[in-house]
């Protein structure tokens, strides 16, 4: 059988392609949202399952041809319910977002009233900000940390939404280090009235295995993203178990914010799901729990403001400004210098610009996956701790990134060049 493609059809993206396998194989990749999948997930989504248009749903398609990727998404969808011991799914989401604005619609109206955290308290842009879908089509109000332990203030969140009376109350969160307690928000919303609904992108690793308590069957809705800690490919999915609000989640989904869903996409989650299923990837997901603890100790241990004092998961943010005057953006920078790949990100009550920040968010799930142990983490940490203290000086930085580039070829990725 001949090649299905040939890279020297179009040099100019493929030695894009094998530059960014070479970035990845030398870089440790410390940004919380990202993971590297395993072959089978990456060989899935690359399948001639693209090719095939299957709006609708398994056996209620609009299109002819559909035998196969019904059976995948069946497969994507059973798999899903096992992992989460949940009644209903959506697997078509294209992404986190997408999610969110299907489970969101399947709840509200326009003009309803949402509360949902802060982005700079740790919320999404899809909780109620200002210029997103959720902060434009519904009034919004945001709940924020404490101001002195940067941790959920449950207290104050039931005062707020006893004032502010929503219809829905989204918890969850992009950057927050600590465990959030779904049953607290499950009473603060039934006090007035409102559906509860859980984001758990991030942290839906580790409340499939145990290692984070399950808003599943506390929340009316769940949305996740099938990426960060589940180690699958990008996309979204829905659950509940509550039927008749499964049947506005498929309609809101299809024809609701979407066409026809990525089927090359479905079946990469579907072989994620399973590979999430095993034994193996329950041990995974312990390993970047106490990598992420053991990281953030060694940060503090070097005099670095760790937000709220540690970790509870697979991130933590530092407050780089106050511990070293050094702004979030220039940390960046200065760290993708010396090979170690973190994204700057606003800390709680942030004084800086949103492009700018104070902080960075530092999170475990991918260098796990390659072999890091606490050891090579605390290696990491040091790593960094010289590249800010060395940030003007080109040669220490040249030097640190040797260090780092050789500690990476040490935990070889799967990954080939194209061609």
């Amino acid at each position: 059988m001949t090649e299905i493609f040939d890279r020297n059809l179009d040099d100019e993206v493929f030695d894009a392609i094998d530059a960014e396998v070479l970035r990845q194989q030398e870089s440790t990749e410390l940004i919380a949202s990202e993971n590297f999948v395993s072959l089978a997930v990456l060989k899935a989504q690359g399948s001639v399952m693209t090719n095939k248009y299957a709006e609708g749903y398994p056996g209620k398609r609009y299109y002819g041809g559909c035998v196969n990727v019904d059976r995948v998404e069946e497969l994507a969808r059973e798999r899903l319910k096992a992992l989460f011991h949940v009644r209903f799914v959506n697997v078509q989401p294209y992404s986190g977002s997408a999610a969110n604005m299907a489970a969101i619609r399947s709840l509200l109206s326009p003009g309803d009233r949402i509360m949902g955290m802060s982005v700079n308290g740790g919320g999404h842009l899809t909780h109620g900000y200002s210029l997103s879908f959720s902060g434009k089509d519904y009034e919004s109000l945001s709940y924020d940390v404490d101001r002195e332990t940067y941790r959920l203030d449950y207290d104050a969140i039931l005062r707020q939404a006893q004032q502010f009376k929503p219809k829905l109350i989204i918890c969850g969160a992009s950057a927050y280090s600590r465990e959030i307690d779904f049953k607290k928000f499950k009473e603060i919303a039934d006090s007035v009235g409102a559906y509860l609904m859980a984001d758990i992108a991030h942290i839906a690793g580790l409340v499939a295995t145990g290692y984070h308590n399950s808003p599943i069957d506390v929340c009316d809705v769940v949305t996740s993203t099938t990426h960060k800690t589940l180690r699958g490919p990008r996309g979204g999915i829905i659950m509940t178990n509550d039927e008749e609000l499964s049947k506005k989640i498929d309609k809101n989904v299809f024809p609701g914010i979407q066409g026809g869903p990525l089927e090359h996409v479905i079946a990469a989650k579907a072989v994620a799901f399973k590979e999430d299923l095993t034994p193996e990837y329950k041990d995974y997901i312990g390993q970047v729990v106490k990598n992420a603890k053991r990281m953030s100790e060694e940060f503090s241990a070097m005099g670095y403001d760790v937000i709220t004092g540690g970790t509870d998961n697979h991130l933590f943010m530092l407050d780089v400004l106050k511990s070293k005057n050094i702004t979030g953006m220039k940390a960046q920078k200065v760290l993708e210098a010396v090979n170690i790949t973190a994204n700057r990100n606003s800390i709680p009550f942030d004084t800086q610009k949103p492009y700018i920040t104070s902080g960075i968010r530092i999170g475990t799930p991918a260098m796990t996956t390659r072999g890091f142990q606490e050891k090579e983490f605390v290696q990491i940490a040091h790593y960094i701790d010289e590249a800010i203290r060395n940030q003007d000086d080109a040669r220490a930085l040249d030097a640190i990134r040797e260090k780092v580039v050789s500690l990476n070829r040490a935990f070889p990725l799967p990954y080939r060049k194209v061609g």
